[in-house]
Order: C-alpha cells, then sequence, then structure tokens
C-alpha cells in the first residue's frame, strides 16, 4: 500500500494545476493553486481522510446549500434597486487598515504562481445558469480578464484577488479598452442577471503603489487599468468587496442598465509622496438606473463620479475621506459627443478632509445637466464644499497629464451645455478655507432652475464664509445669499483664502 506521503508527491506531480477546479452540477468550485495545490490535487481523489480536510463534511458549505450559508444564494429575479432588502443591509467593515507589500509579502516572478486561466475556467464552465465559488485563499492574476458573456450566474468570492506588479508592461498593452477617454480595465465583467458578492470576505488588491510610482502624477498614464468594469452588463449586483490599493480607478460602468453595488470598501492612497490622482471609487457613463449604497472610500480623486449619458443614479450611505466625494463630470469634453447627465440623487453623504463634496464641473461642450439633488451631506475639512464650473481645467497644451494648476480656464462664458433644476438640501460642514460655495455658469447658458436649502458652511479657522456666485437665474429667489462673483478662472481647488 502506498503512504499518503507518496500519494501526496506523485499526485503533485502528475495531475494538472486544472484540479483546482472541482464541478459539481452547475456549480464550480475553485482553490487557489498556491495553497497546497498537491494537497488539493489529494483531495480531489479522495486520499484524505476526513478528519484531516480543512472542512468537516457535515458542516461543508460549499456541498451543502443550507439558507444563508455560501453555495445557498438564489438567482434572479432579485429585490429591484432601492428596495428595502438592499437598504437595510450593513456597511462592511472587513479590514481597517490598507494592507502593503510588507504585509503580503510576493514571492520573485519566477515562483509566483498564476491563477488566471483556472479563474477564466470557471466562468466558462459555470458562467451561464450556475454558480462559481471562490474559496478562501489568495488568488494571483497575472493576464487580463474578459467575463463578459454571463448569464444567470452566482459569483461567491471567499478570498483575495492580488493583480501581479512585476509585469506593468504586459498589463499597459493588454488591458482592454473601455471607450471612454481611452482608459483600459484589468477585467471586465458583463452579460446579464448576474451577483458578484464577497460576504465582506473579498479583497481585490491591485498593487496600486506601483502604478502610483510608474504615473508620477499623470492620473491618465496610458495603458493604466481600470481594476474592475461592469461592461454591457444587465440586472448587476456587487455586494460586500474589499479594495485595496486599486491599480487606477477601482470601478466603472459602461453601456449597463440595472447596476446595485453595495457595501463595498475601498482604500488607495500613496504611501510615499507620488500622487494618487485618478483613483476614483467609480465613475458610470453611457449607463442608466445605478444603484450605489453602503460604501467607504478613501483615495485620491472623485469619490463617486457620474459622467456623460448616465440616467436614474441613486447614491446612499457613501463615507468619503482624501477624495472628490459626489461628482457630476466631467463631461462635455467632447464637442462632437453630446452628454446627458439627468435624474441623480447623492444623499446621507459624508465627506472628510477632501477636495468637495457636492459640485459639478463640465467642459464647454454639448448635452445638459438636468435634476440633480445633493440631499443631506455632512463634512469637515473640504476645499471647497460646493462648485459648479462650466470650463472645467482647459489644458494649455495637448498634454492630457498638465498636472492640476497649470491649466487655463478657457470659453467659460461661451458653453452652451445648460445646467438646470439642481438641489442642494442640508449641506453642512466646515470648509478648509474662507470659499464655501463657488458657482461659475456660463454666461452663454445661464444656469437655471437651482434651489438651495439649509446651507451651513463655516471655515475651519473661523471667519466669514464666502459666496461667490455668477450667471445663475433667479438667484434671489434661490435660496442662496451670494457674496460676490464668481470669475471663469476661479478653480476648483483653493490653496488659501481669496
Amino acid at each position: 500500500m502506498w503512504s499518503p506521503a507518496l500519494l501526496l508527491v506523485l499526485s503533485a506531480i502528475i495531475l494538472p494545476a486544472s484540479t483546482a477546479i472541482v464541478k459539481e452540477g452547475s456549480t464550480c468550485i475553485v482553490t487557489p493553486i498556491s495553497d497546497t495545490p498537491a494537497a488539493v490535487a489529494l483531495r480531489s481523489i479522495g486520499a484524505v481522510p476526513p478528519t484531516e480536510r480543512d472542512l468537516n463534511p457535515e458542516d461543508n458549505p460549499y456541498s451543502v446549500s443550507k439558507p444563508g450559508m455560501p453555495g445557498s444564494l438564489g438567482h434572479y429575479p432579485r429585490p429591484e434597486p432601492g428596495s428595502s432588502s438592499f437598504q437595510n443591509q450593513p456597511i462592511s467593515r472587513p479590514r481597517s487598515q490598507p494592507l502593503t507589500l510588507k504585509d503580503n509579502p510576493l514571492e520573485p516572478r519566477q515562483n509566483r504562481p498564476d491563477d488566471t486561466p483556472q479563474i477564466l475556467s470557471a466562468f466558462s464552465q459555470c458562467g451561464k445558469d450556475g454558480t462559481i465559488i471562490f474559496r478562501e485563499g489568495t488568488y494571483h492574476i497575472r493576464q487580463v480578464m474578459d467575463t463578459t458573456d454571463l448569464r444567470n450566474v452566482s459569483i461567491e468570492i471567499h478570498g483575495t484577488f492580488v493583480w501581479s506588479d512585476d509585469n506593468l508592461s504586459y498589463w499597459r498593452q493588454n488591458s482592454f479598452g473601455v471607450t471612454y477617454a481611452g482608459r483600459q480595465t484589468a477585467w471586465r465583467i458583463g452579460g446579464r442577471d448576474i451577483a458578484m458578492r464577497g460576504f465582506g470576505k473579498a479583497l481585490f488588491d491591485g498593487n496600486g503603489q506601483t502604478w502610483i510610482d510608474l504615473a508620477r502624477g499623470q492620473g491618465n498614464l496610458n495603458g493604466r487599468p481600470i481594476s474592475l468594469t461592469v461592461w454591457h452588463g444587465t440586472n448587476v449586483l456587487i455586494d460586500g468587496i474589499t479594495w485595496r490599493m486599486a491599480q487606477f480607478w477601482h470601478t466603472f460602468i459602461a453601456y449597463s442598465q440595472n447596476v446595485t453595488m453595495t457595501n463595498l470598501d475601498m482604500v488607495t492612497f500613496s504611501t510615499n509622496g507620488q500622487s494618487s490622482v485618478n483613483t476614483d471609487g467609480t465613475n458610470t457613463w453611457n449607463s442608466r438606473d445605478i444603484t450605489i449604497s453602503n460604501w467607504t472610500v478613501k483615495c485620491g480623486d472623485d469619490c463617486i463620479g457620474v459622467k456623460g449619458n448616465s440616467t436614474n443614479v441613486h447614491v446612499s450611505n457613501v463615507v468619503c475621506h482624501e477624495s472628490g466625494a459626489m461628482t457630476i463630470g466631467s463631461i462635455g469634453s467632447n464637442s462632437g459627443q453630446p452628454d446627458y447627465v439627468e435624474n441623480v440623487v447623492f444623499e446621507n453623504i459624508t465627506a472628510v478632509h477632501s477636495s468637495n463634496a457636492a459640485w459639478i464641473k463640465t467642459y464647454p461642450g454639448t448635452g445638459h445637466v438636468r435634476n440633480i439633488t445633493f440631499r443631506n451631506i455632512q463634512f469637515e475639512d473640504v476645499n471647497q464644499p460646493i462648485y459648479v464650473t462650466s470650463c472645467i481645467c482647459q489644458p494649455n497644451n495637448t498634454n492630457n497629464n498638465t498636472p492640476l494648476g497649470t491649466d487655463s480656464y478657457q470659453n467659460c462664458d461661451s458653453s452652451r451645455l445648460p445646467i438646470s433644476d439642481v438641489r442642494w438640501e442640508n449641506i453642512t460642514g466646515t470648509s478648509r478655507y474662507n470659499v464655501a460655495v463657488g458657482i461659475h455658469c456660463s454666461a452663454s447658458a445661464p444656469c437655471d432652475g437651482f434651489h438651495f436649502s439649509n446651507i451651513d458652511i463655516k471655515p475651519k479657522n473661523g471667519g466669514t464664509a464666502k459666496v461667490l456666485c455668477s450667471n445663475i437665474k433667479n438667484q434671489a429667489s434661490s435660496g442662496l445669499q451670494c457674496t460676490g462673483p464668481c470669475p471663469g478662472s476661479h478653480p476648483q481647488q483653493l490653496s488659501g483664502n481669496v
């Protein structure tokens, strides 16, 4: 009789890495290759006694679908976005501190496993009318992933996905385009009726510091990939996932409808003084019927950004640190492509030490911004809480990576992109400097239907807050008492009192 030790060695040699996937009916169960692959191989042929297995067969949540256990989740139809089942979910707090390379060291390149093939195989085998379960452990991702033909699938992630940082040229050359501004993404997920749940355990680590160091302040470095993009998706739920040190934007929603993203925790920042610009929490574009709720975000740019041709977006219960908080835009940068944004609600938002709180930024392009509500927004030490501009950062040259502060403001009064029917309600907190509100609307298309109620913004160092306004129709009845005009050159970020 062969000894268990000999079986372990032989199975590690003769069994392929694909044995880390076990398919049971329409369910694919995946184990990281790096987690004792030989033992995984032995388990697949039943050579390990039940008493030595990592899970008791009687309590194995992966083999028995019990209510409330992984594997028991139902398929669609799910509750409509905004229903009580989502609104009442507690916010996830899986980790209080971001991971660093010191916390999670990786082996030299030649010793690093690559879980990408088995991940893609699981999506191929069980991505339609199935369930994909990623067990606990670390999955090393060294290749792009395009999973855009999914249908009626439940994806359960209990482990950590780590994107490699020693092959940046590969990512820059091979990441998938997402059309918008020539940007790219490391992972596209799409199709219809998709539920991706992390249960507060799933962690996506993009090794973002490496990308921050490579970019050296150039936020739109060509080929720098978005971590995860919902691409041509319909009826998509993403819930309970933690991001640490994303490569670029954490998430992007494009060409999609009925997308709900709840209980997400995101932290990306620079540890060495390099700028972490363009590490947005998410941006929506060419999408509709979006629900975002119960997020915590610390990033170097917009917390939640609603970009062109986004309709029916509801954002609630979000805490933003070191970010731009709630943003409409930028839009209107391409005069040949109209950008329409309408029916957007931001409510119950907290912003801490951020650049802005509730703002709208457009280029002098075409389209419109209409029916926007900023409600119940509290903040502390925010550079310029309320800000509206019709000519955001026109570059001095053709280099899109021109650093902030070196751009000029052009065509501010010639823009015909109207901004109308915007409400700011219960906006309270402290501004970093003495400007609480800066609004410059285009003289060619004055802002219309602006309404303000319960605006209480005080400079953190004392004094009287300034409210600067230009080109607002019916300003006297808007509820905002302006203290002076706002020039077209008024910047989105202040460096001191004005």
